[in-house]
């Protein structure tokens, strides 16, 4: 997913660099300053973050915004209307993705259920900061939240010998996850108007144990390093 990005991105910046070349040797005039042209700030990093491995509600929200408001300084669409219908809109996509969060990951819910441990330990951090390590300790899942606040999380050496949950909630805040590089990662999530990303530079599939993040983001982040 992360190499699809890098390509759509690298393509923005090719197409752009060549609409300036040309307009520089007059050899084609390509008004980029078209009405509406900073609406691009917004529909292109939300397209190209629906190609990321992390939670998608965001930039689709993002995405359908941008559209919106381009066709209104095209005067497709009355602007009028498109702050009428924006809050519905944006309602109904958050209640659309909360009722089919659980169909698209099914059995990665399904999973979570049967690992979950009532004596978790939990760790909040609110208006603050903490940092939880677990440096050569068994590791047998945790519960994260981040309120106004931030966590991180270190496992990289941690002794996981069996599939294990994490529960993250951020809420205006951060959550960062640093994990061994021989586990699996899978993620359920649920954002609005944040997002859960998995920035590990190596991933491993084929790794013996998995470490299952459930994550809930409201206006925060949850990554996994």
């Amino acid at each position: 997913m992360n190499r699809i990005s890098n390509l759509l991105w690298g393509l923005v910046f090719i197409i752009v660099g060549v609409i300036f070349g040309l307009n520089a040797l007059d050899v084609a005039d390509i008004n980029i300053f078209f009405d509406g042209w900073w609406t691009l700030f917004i529909i292109v990093p939300c397209f190209i973050g629906l190609f990321k491995e992390k939670d998608k509600i965001a930039d689709f929200i993002g995405l359908v915004i941008g559209v919106c408001l381009l066709l209104g300084c095209q005067d497709v669409v009355e602007f009028a209307l498109i702050w009428k219908l924006m809050v519905p809109a944006i309602l109904v996509m958050i209640g659309l993705s909360l009722i089919f969060k659980d169909f698209f990951n099914g059995k990665v819910k399904q999973k979570i259920k049967k690992l979950n441990k009532s004596e978790n330990k939990e760790y909040c951090a609110c208006f603050s900061g903490q940092t939880v390590d677990f440096s050569k300790e068994k590791f047998e899942g945790c519960s994260l939240s981040a309120v106004f606040g931030g966590v991180k999380c270190d496992l990289k050496t941690a002794v996981i010998k069996e599939d294990t949950v994490i529960y993250a909630s951020s809420i205006f805040g951060g959550i960062t996850i640093y994990v061994p590089e021989d586990v699996n990662i899978k993620i359920s999530s649920t954002s609005i108007f944040g997002g859960v990303s998995d920035e590990r530079k190596k991933k491993t599939k084929d790794a013996k144990y998995t470490i299952y993040i459930n994550a809930t983001a409201l206006f925060g982040g949850v990554e996994i390093k």
